[in-house]
């Protein structure tokens, strides 16, 4: 037991886990809580869509010399304001919409990659696929006031958020904002992503946006509860992922992803509530109850 806890405090002596370890609390807590918003409304697929999107942004961004954070962030509420826009002013449901700027916005950001590559050599690896272990204090920082910023609001706008997540007509009739509760949620998605990049990059952060309230889904019935269970299944997901990159040389975000998936497997399963196999024991036991039965 002794050497176990000295294997786990071992890297905690160095100066980059320990930022590691931070940031992987930060986006645990952050991604759970926003993605509890994605999951009950239906709408994953724009966590997706944003995400792929902000490949345009780091690439101009790139070659101009700017913020990489900055530009991701601003092409993220682009692509979200193309999406609201056909979404309103087409008959195509919000699918169809989010798909349309998923593919387009992919396919322009490999295009401008394809074309800065050839001036200048660009390493996208890490925004695309995560790499925890080299978050610097900058990005720590960047990440911290990212969260303070979305989980602030959400605060701030719960009783309303929730009321418009439930019962958007009602919200509307009783005269909430509700395209600014659209764009504001919007804009909350598109900040945790850019700020999620460095930890587990676009390519898997819905990923972390969607599984650990999926899984929390499973086990509770309240979305406060969900957030907060979800944010407990966030954290422990990036600090064993994290710690499985340490120890075995992984790459970050796939081993946090894998462990998340994990947790949502188990839950899928053996869930007290809606669990699969607890489901199917519970069949089984209430059709011998009833084949025990005297007939009338």
């Amino acid at each position: 037991m002794d050497s176990v806890l000295q294997s786990l405090a071992e890297p905690l002596h160095y100066a980059f886990f320990q930022r590691s370890l931070l940031a992987a609390l930060i986006v645990g807590v952050l991604c759970a809580c926003t993605g509890s918003y994605l999951l009950v409304q239906r709408m994953a697929l724009l966590g997706d869509a944003i995400g792929h999107s902000l490949l345009v942004g780091l690439a101009i961004a790139f070659a101009m010399g700017g913020s990489l954070f900055v530009g991701a962030l601003v092409s993220g509420l682009v692509s979200a304001a193309a999406i609201d826009f056909i979404r309103a002013r087409s008959p195509l449901k919000e699918d169809a919409a989010m798909g349309i700027v998923l593919s387009a916005f992919f396919a322009l950001g490999i295009v401008l990659i394809t074309l800065v590559q050839k001036d200048n050599k660009i390493d996208l690896n890490h925004f695309l696929f995560g790499n925890l272990l080299a978050v610097t204090g900058g990005d720590l920082w960047d990440t911290g006031l990212a969260a303070l910023l979305v989980l602030g609001a959400i605060a701030l706008c719960y009783k309303e958020l929730h009321f418009y997540t439930f019962d958007r007509l009602g919200a509307q009739a009783a005269g909430l904002p509700v395209r600014w509760l659209d764009w504001g949620l919007t804009t909350a998605i598109a900040i945790t992503i850019v700020a999620s990049m460095k930890a587990v990059g676009v390519v898997l952060v819905l990923a972390l946006l969607i599984t650990p309230p999926a899984t929390a889904y499973l086990l509770v019935p309240r979305l406060h509860q969900m957030m907060g269970l979800g944010a407990l299944l966030g954290c422990f997901s990036s600090l064993t992922g994290l710690y499985l990159s340490y120890f075995f040389n992984l790459p970050s975000g796939p081993a946090i992803v894998l462990v998340a998936s994990g947790l949502f497997v188990l839950a899928l399963l053996f869930s007290p509530r809606q669990g699969l196999l607890i489901a199917s024991g519970r069949s089984s036991v209430a059709d011998a109850s009833e084949g025990d039965r005297p007939a009338s």
